[in-house]
């Protein structure tokens, strides 16, 4: 009989632990499968003309990128602040284009082509906050609203030494 009694109680407890796993495992949160698409085009119209017009004035002095997070021209890691809330803070944040030295590829301008888009009020908040993002980081930003006058604009921004 005891021998009987111990099967049953084995049993039983295979039953439950087998029952609450199966429950945990069913219960546990199943990751999401997103689907995407190609973007017909990578920056608007007005940004392809720019751009095009960008690498006829900066000839083969600069690398131009384009539509660059701000995570990747800055370091978050700044002693005494919290990395990733202020990673945070850059990571859905862009600028257009940034010009780029060619020997070390370091940032030395970045570009913000004003559309309409940028008389909205958030975006105003948005354009300041960047704005005082690269003034403390001592990289220039130019805000234009077209490439008029683009090779003044650009050396108006640029040290000496970094001039095309």
């Amino acid at each position: 009989m005891n021998g009987f009694l111990f099967l049953l109680g084995c049993f039983v407890t295979i039953v439950i632990a087998t029952t609450f796993l199966a429950n945990k495992l069913a219960s546990a949160p199943k990751q999401k499968t997103y689907g995407y698409k190609r973007k017909q085009f990578f920056m608007t119209k007005a940004e392809h003309i720019f751009y095009k017009e960008l690498l006829q004035v900066v000839g083969n002095d600069y690398f131009v990128f384009a539509q660059v997070h701000l995570s990747t021209i800055f370091d978050e890691k700044v002693r005494g602040q919290n990395w990733r809330a202020s990673r945070a803070h850059i990571s859905l944040k862009s600028v257009d284009f940034v010009l780029c030295d060619k020997e070390y590829v370091s940032p030395k301008l970045a570009i913000e082509l004003d559309d309409w888009s940028h008389a909205h009020a958030d975006r105003r908040k948005r354009d300041a906050e960047v704005e005082r993002i690269f003034l403390e980081a001592g990289i220039p930003l130019l805000r234009t609203t077209d490439s008029q006058g683009l090779a003044e604009k650009l050396r108006a921004k640029l040290t000496p030494q970094q001039e095309f």
